[in-house]
């Protein structure tokens, strides 16, 4: 493995509790820096909460830091946050050493430095923690897989998809389960090359078809479908945006599993669905996210 040294940084962090403030301040620190300046993250956790990282080139200016989080969330959060360095780090290294397999039913999602350890009755995922998002250890990801492996314990789908792929992580334990192909969609055209190459790096490449696409609009939606599984672990918001062109693309009976969600958003996206004719199958819990099961009539 290619060594990834990474200079140290200087960094801030801080919590914001709504998503309206959490956007202002994100809004407000990307106008202020030149690109190269600043790198900004923010993330959605339980409760509403947002966490929010700004890692900087140069030792920023503290008080100025804290008077524009402060314009933009008040001055209880300015005052809260903290600011540290980085040190140099092989980031990739030290998250493979960390990372652990991630065991979902049979499922088992792991990185290179524990591909000897599945066991033989098991089917496991290879993805590297370099590519951090799907590797298997996020709640939504698991809760997905854990469905998924129930769902194929009684049902044998022609037709699956994985819509917003990411890593590959879903279309690739369809395809494993399966033997069978799998479309899988993200709008990312990084995430499409990284799932073709996941797929190929787990023996499914000729199963899984990896497609830049947004939303249900790509001709490989009809050419494939009607679907009779579709796995969607993205965000509630865009579950709901597209409840009525999946529902169109669902082949009588189908299954869906989306995830994403906190709980509190669960009941709003399993009632946009509902009025298209589905109806929620099973819910569960994993890590503060929500993920459900859900099938059309017929």
């Amino acid at each position: 493995m290619t060594t990834t040294l990474t200079p140290s940084t200087h960094r801030a962090t801080f919590a914001i509790g709504n998503e309206q403030a959490a956007r202002r301040v994100v809004d407000l620190l990307t106008e202020s820096f030149f690109e190269g300046q600043a790198a900004i993250a923010a993330f959605e956790g339980p409760g509403g909460r947002w966490d929010i990282t700004v890692h900087f080139a140069e030792a920023p200016d503290q008080n100025s830091i804290r008077e524009l989080v402060g314009l933009a969330a008040g001055d209880e959060v300015a005052l809260a946050i903290a600011f540290d360095t980085v040190e140099a780090k092989d980031w990739v290294k030290a998250a493979l050493e960390e990372l652990v397999p991630v065991r979902a039913g049979r499922f088992i999602v792991h990185g290179r430095h524990d591909r000897e350890r599945v066991p033989p009755n098991k089917l496991g995922i290879e993805i590297e923690a370099a590519l951090a998002f799907g590797t298997g250890h996020h709640g939504t990801t698991r809760g997905c897989l854990l469905l998924l492996d129930e769902v194929l314990k009684a049902y044998s789908p022609r037709r699956v998809l994985d819509l917003g792929t990411g890593t590959g992580v879903l279309a690739i334990a369809a395809a494993k389960a399966l033997h069978g192909k799998v479309l899988a969609s993200d709008i990312d055209p990084l995430s499409v090359r990284v799932a073709a190459g996941n797929a190929r790096l787990n023996g499914t490449g000729d199963l899984v078809k990896a497609t830049r696409a947004s939303g249900f609009s790509a001709p490989q939606f009809r050419a494939r479908g009607p679907f009779d599984l579709v796995l969607a672990n993205i965000l509630a918001n865009p579950l709901r945006q597209m409840a009525t062109p999946m529902s169109r693309h669902l082949a009588p009976g189908a299954l869906v599993i989306l995830s994403g969600l906190l709980p509190p958003q669960a009941s709003a996206v399993v009632a946009a669905y509902r009025v298209r004719g589905l109806v929620l199958k099973r819910q569960i819990r994993i890590e503060g996210w929500s993920s459900l099961l859900m099938r059309k009539a017929g």
